[in-house]
């Protein structure tokens, strides 16, 4: 058959991801043997030969293209999938390193090879299940995962959100450029998979769009009231429910719910704080996160207030239209190269996602390797590498020197930025960005680097630490979000009436698993602390897991007729000096290191120490023995 469309599309194929295919669908073993074993690749960015020779490479392309022969004209059909100790050969020999058996069930759902979703086992009366009703607070990518979920389950569920639309930080953030920093392919739920997306890194709308259409399929937007926020949550130990205090635009009333489910997340609130005086400034000012479209940049002088991920996405477009720009950087930001960040995903690359069966599985497979456990490794101590202040150990070496060489050329012939963008702290002490033009515009004759953190604003004038002053008709601040204060000003009081503010000592989030306090039954966290992945991953991997956990817990609430379950104090506590412990052993706890993963005692409070495949077991199964229960009165 010669299909020029498929022809193309093989020659620009992930050798190692065809590879996979091709074993997978013929189960002949000698595709899993010399000379087709990919080389492994510690580099940030996979080799798509695979380090394979060209007559290599052009046999598996061949061997694809027979295979689909084959199947389109009934020769052959697709075997059983394989078993576990196949699956992680297979893994193998795809990456070119041991992969232990462990992830084999894990990578197994990742892939869509096995569902996630929870089943009854003894299911309770439907007016049981009718009266369970559980609220939602959070229309985000979590919360509206979490209705999906329960709603397969036959539980009432209601979605409030405080925003106009669902998307939860995507709906927040439409500054220029906004979008992801995770591949789509990863960042994208296990069972709705898009081998659409017209990027690999795509852009806000497209997330939205996403987001909304996966929710629509499920029904779930019938369950979302907007412009809906949640004030209090009150625990009613005699009727054993939360009292939620609501407020939409009709006013304020109070519903009653058995149990809720806090996808707010900790991205969804500003901070403010970081530039003391911002109120009483002459010009216009606006947070990243609440873009001001009507402001004029054009002809203006402009100061961009933080470096993080947002800065480095919206940056280029901000001086490409304002007159003069001064940007305000705490400390710097390594960033990587952007290699396909800008590009789309080619016609060829969607014709293998969508018709080279298992590709798209394995394609994710090697995104959730390379962007996950695969990298968590060069995070920790090794206590023997003689160069401490510069990297955790020698492959994070490797990845300062890659970073370093980029950052030179993109800063050839200006000593002057080298000395203020060159990161003194190893990679991944802070998120590792994407770089979108940053270089470049800092290159720029009306770009201005300053390295003082800013004190205070007066009057039209932005002043640093060290005093200088900077005149702005506008203020962007890049300064992040409230993440330790991640409920917001809502008003969470648990059993006896103790807050969960003070439970938290105010920046202090703490939760088994990051999903369950105690004193506050009921009471479920997604994307809660200690639960981020900051080291690169997928959150939304994150939060399958978790509503898997809350689901499965819920599940055996009504099997065994319980009104209550509340986390063990000895539980948590057990849990969080674990976390604790080995967060001493990684990158974001590194001597001298300023991020917003450390509150202000220096406890990492935001980022999961763990492996994906170990938060993956310990929320498997949840264990009704770590929970206070309380049956039906």
């Amino acid at each position: 058959m010669t299909d020029p469309i498929r022809q193309a599309a093989l020659r620009e194929a992930s050798v190692p991801t065809l590879l996979m295919c091709v074993a997978q669908i013929t189960r002949d073993p000698r595709w899993l043997e010399p000379p087709f074993r990919p080389q492994r690749d510690v580099s940030i960015f996979a080799d798509p030969t695979g380090g394979l020779p060209p007559a290599v490479q052009q046999q598996v392309r061949d061997a694809a293209a027979q295979v689909l022969d084959e199947l389109a004209s009934g020769r052959r059909v697709l075997p059983p999938l394989p078993a576990d100790d196949e699956l992680v050969t297979m893994m193998g020999v795809c990456l070119g390193e041991r992969v232990p058996p462990e992830y084999a069930p894990m990578v197994r759902e990742e892939m869509g090879f096995a569902e996630r979703t929870v089943h009854w086992h003894d299911p309770p009366p439907a007016a049981r299940r009718e009266a369970f009703r559980t609220l939602v607070v959070g229309a985000g990518l979590s919360g509206l995962c979490a209705a999906w979920r329960l709603r397969e389950l036959g539980l009432p569920v209601e979605i409030v959100d405080k925003n106009a639309g669902v998307g939860g930080t995507w709906w927040d953030n439409d500054y220029p450029e906004s979008g992801v920093d995770t591949p789509n392919h990863f960042y994208s739920y296990s069972y709705a998979p898009n081998p659409g997306w017209t990027s690999n890194y795509s852009k806000r709308g497209e997330v939205l769009a996403y987001l909304r259409r996966v929710a629509g399929e499920q029904g779930v937007l019938d369950t979302v009231r907007l412009r809906t926020e949640v004030l209090a949550l009150d625990w009613d130990d005699a009727r054993r429910e939360w009292a939620a205090t609501v407020r939409d635009p009709a006013g304020e009333r109070v519903e009653r719910y058995r149990a809720v489910v806090l996808a707010c997340g900790p991205l969804s609130r500003p901070r403010l704080s970081a530039v003391p005086g911002i109120e009483g400034f002459a010009g216009d000012w606006f947070h990243s996160a609440h873009w001001r479209h009507d402001v004029v940049l054009e002809g203006r002088d402009v100061a961009v207030v933080g470096t993080g991920a947002s800065a480095m996405q919206f940056l280029r477009s901000v001086a490409a239209r304002a007159r003069r720009v001064t940007v305000f950087q705490r400390s710097p930001q390594w960033a990587r190269p952007p290699q396909d960040y800008h590009g789309t995903v080619s016609d060829g690359q969607h014709w293998l996602l969508e018709h080279m069966p298992y590709y798209y599985a394995w394609y994710r497979f090697g995104l959730m390797w390379r962007f996950g456990d695969g990298l968590l490794p060069t995070l920790r101590r090794d206590p023997d590498w003689p160069h401490p202040a510069r990297a955790m150990n020698a492959q994070n070496d490797r990845h300062r020197r890659e970073l370093t060489r980029y950052l030179m050329e993109q800063l050839a012939g200006r000593d002057d930025l080298v000395a203020k963008a060159l990161p003194d702290y190893p990679p991944y002490g802070k998120r590792i960005l994407i770089d979108n033009g940053w270089y470049d515009a800092l290159r720029r004759d009306n770009v201005e680097l300053v390295t003082e953190a800013v004190a205070r604003v007066e009057g039209d004038q932005v002043v640093t630490e060290g005093g200088a002053r900077h005149r702005a008709d506008v203020v962007i601040l890049a300064t992040g979000f409230e993440a330790s204060r991640m409920l917001g000003p809502m008003a969470v009081r648990g059993r006896g009436g103790a807050t969960i503010e003070h439970a938290w000592a105010g920046d202090d989030p703490r939760a088994h698993l990051g999903i369950t306090v105690p004193g506050f039954p009921n009471l479920f966290l997604l994307v809660g602390p200690g639960t981020g992945l900051a080291h690169g991953g997928s959150i939304v991997f994150v939060t399958e897991c978790q509503v898997r956990y809350v689901s499965l817990l819920l599940v055996e609430m009504l099997e065994r007729g319980l009104d209550a379950v509340d986390v063990k104090r000895e539980v948590h506590d057990a849990y969080l000096q674990r976390f604790d412990a080995l967060h001493r052993e990684l990158v974001w706890a590194h001597p001298g290191m300023r991020n917003w993963y450390r509150n202000a005692a220096g406890r990492v409070f935001v980022p999961m120490p763990w492996r994906l495949v170990d938060y993956w077991t310990m929320t498997r199964e949840p264990a009704l023995a770590d929970f206070e229960a309380t049956a039906v009165a």
